[in-house]
C-alpha cells in the first residue's frame, strides 16, 4: 500500500513524544500539501520512518484512517481511558 495523497492522519492522530506533539495535533513538520518536511531527513523521528501505509492504519479513506490512528492511540496510549 502507498501513502494516500492529503491524508495525513499519521501525522495529526498519534501522539510523537520525540517531537513534544500530542494525539490529534497536527505535526509541525506537516506541509499546508499533507507533505512529511522531514520526509529524507536524519532528522525525522524513527517512529515517524518505521510507519508504513497498511489497511489495518488507513482503512479506505483519510477519514477512516484518523478513526483508526485515534482508537489505536487511545488503546495504547497509558493513562487514556
Amino acid at each position: 500500500m502507498k501513502c494516500r495523497m492529503g491524508c495525513g492522519a499519521c501525522c495529526i492522530a498519534p501522539s510523537i513524544s520525540s517531537l513534544d506533539k500530542s494525539a490529534g495535533t497536527i505535526c509541525r513538520h506537516l506541509s499546508a500539501s499533507t507533505l512529511c518536511l522531514l520526509f529524507d531527513s536524519p532528522e525525522r523521528p524513527a517512529c515517524c520512518t518505521g510507519l508504513r501505509p497498511a489497511a489495518e492504519f488507513c482503512g479506505d479513506s483519510r477519514e477512516q484512517a484518523m478513526v483508526l490512528l485515534t482508537e489505536l492511540e487511545t488503546a495504547t496510549c497509558p493513562g487514556i481511558v
